[in-house]
């Protein structure tokens, strides 16, 4: 299996719909933020601390790791005191992850 085309983040999730694991993989990682920014926040609308906690505690137990990633991928911009959330509109990138800017 050599192939590097992305895979469907569906096998991520066991059949309740909870993700099995945070995947290692920054390629794999990006597209489930990706999936998981745009499933459960809307765009255009602002978030609380507790609120995004709860969105993320409903697909796995480490949200403050999913937050996190979300925050520092740029899937979630949030205030300095971290109080609110809002979803960021990434540019298109189909087929991939979105490049890393370091």
């Amino acid at each position: 299996m050599t192939s590097h085309s992305p895979r469907p983040v569906a096998d991520l999730f066991a059949a309740d719909g909870r993700l099995k694991a945070i995947p290692r993989k920054p390629a794999r990682r990006e597209a489930l933020l990706a999936h998981l920014a745009a499933a459960l926040f809307e765009a255009d609308r602002t978030y609380s601390e507790p609120q995004v906690n709860d969105a993320l505690r409903s697909v796995h137990d480490d949200f403050p790791a999913l937050r996190r990633y979300l925050v520092t991928g740029g899937f979630l911009s949030r205030t300095r005191d971290g109080a609110d959330y809002r979803r960021q509109q990434q540019p298109g990138s189909p087929g991939g992850a979105i490049p890393a800017v370091a």
